[in-house]
């Protein structure tokens, strides 16, 4: 944790002192007063300032970009960061030119930073942190591509009458898929098997 002793003719101006040197707000920081002022010899000589011991609250959010920083970096990618905060949670999206080694297969790695970084965030915060990772709209792109695949599997299997096992998926997509076709009026979906290897059944009412 970032620590630092700053000093002022008050407690006051030794604690904003402080605070400008690290550039944050007073919710932002633990304090302990290690001096406090006095005036010397007939007031004049020796007069001694207060110091304080500030010490700098991790926000979870910002170790996390710090982890993803290091991950990126140690990969040798070159990416663009951007943190967007929205109503119960933070959105960070990537942007660069060497995303496909970030993102995986089918998401995975960027599955795999994302669960990562909510361990960090929520390690260094008193309140629970959600943070969604995305590069370049991946996930939009990737929730139409699965919408479109249960369109298709649905029309196959009332066609064909047979069921079909899909390739497994993470929690997250699976998700997606129930959720398209859980209002379908001749198809049924559930899943089957352990993680990682779930899989989701579509399957006739």
């Amino acid at each position: 944790m970032q620590k630092l002793v700053a000093s002022g003719k008050t407690v006051e101006e030794a604690l904003r002192n402080g605070l400008d040197q690290l550039g944050v707000g007073q919710d932002r920081v633990k304090y302990s007063v290690l001096e406090q002022p006095s005036k010397g010899l007939f007031g004049l000589f020796g007069v001694k300032e207060a110091k304080v011991e500030i010490e700098l609250i991790p926000d979870g959010v910002e170790e996390a970009l710090r982890f993803l920083h290091d991950v990126t970096e140690a990969m040798n990618v070159k990416v663009k960061v951007e943190r967007t905060d929205e109503p119960g949670g933070v959105r960070v999206n990537l942007t660069g030119s060497d995303l496909g080694i970030l993102i995986g297969r089918r998401g995975q790695t960027l599955d795999s930073l994302q669960f990562l970084m909510n361990i960090v965030a929520n390690r260094h915060s008193d309140r629970h942190l959600k943070i969604v990772l995305d590069a370049e709209n991946f996930r939009e792109r990737r929730r139409k591509t699965l919408e479109s695949l249960s369109d298709r599997m649905a029309s196959q299997v009332v066609r064909t009458r047979k069921e079909i096992v899909l390739e497994p998926m993470s929690s997250q997509e699976r998700k997606i898929i129930h959720a398209r076709l859980q209002s379908h009026p001749h198809v049924k979906t559930y899943s089957k098997g352990d993680e990682p290897n779930r899989s989701i059944v579509i399957a006739l009412k």
